[in-house]
């Protein structure tokens, strides 16, 4: 398993709904902006860390428009310093490249692993969306059956409060 096709067998197997869109290879969130303008979902960006002792990974999952201050995201998960991991990390936890990054990653995580940390914001989502680990098409999947597939995954994953609401 790595690629789209092991995305879309995965999901098809564990009978969880899907569209996806095709689109140029888009390796930054900047440059897939001109081709998600038509599709109705919250779009995700996918952030790969590690911790010091390079014994723990995370992929943090967040909305495409949010900035994400490193400082306050260790502070939030209690951690201890975080990195971001190295392409060789990815490809051998996530079995993916620079510029994929996507949450269905896990499921080349036979070990599980990666924990995943989602921005609690994201729940209101109706819809969201990742590359299928290739970054060549957008895969939309509802909230609801996303959750489907985090539990289907067998990787521990929380939801927490990124970004402190105002009152």
């Amino acid at each position: 398993m790595t690629g789209r096709t092991a995305v879309i067998n995965y999901l098809e197997q564990h009978h969880i709904p899907f569209e996806i869109y095709e689109h140029p290879p888009v390796p930054t969130v900047e440059e897939a902006l001109p081709y998600w303008k038509d599709i109705d979902s919250a779009h995700c960006k996918n952030l790969f860390f590690r911790n010091h002792k390079g014994n723990r990974h995370y992929l943090v999952i967040l909305d495409h428009r949010r900035q994400l201050n490193i400082r306050d995201l260790e502070q939030k998960l209690k951690q201890g310093k975080i990195s971001f991991a190295s392409p060789k990390r990815m490809e051998r936890y996530l079995g993916l490249s620079g510029g994929a990054v996507s949450a269905f990653g896990i499921i080349n995580d036979h070990e599980n692993h990666v924990h995943l940390f989602i921005d609690a914001a994201l729940q209101s989502a109706e819809r969201i969306s990742f590359h299928p680990n290739e970054n060549n098409a957008t895969l939309v999947i509802s909230f609801a059956s996303f959750k489907r597939f985090l539990e289907s995954s067998g990787n521990s994953y929380e939801f927490i409060a990124l970004y402190e609401t105002r009152s």
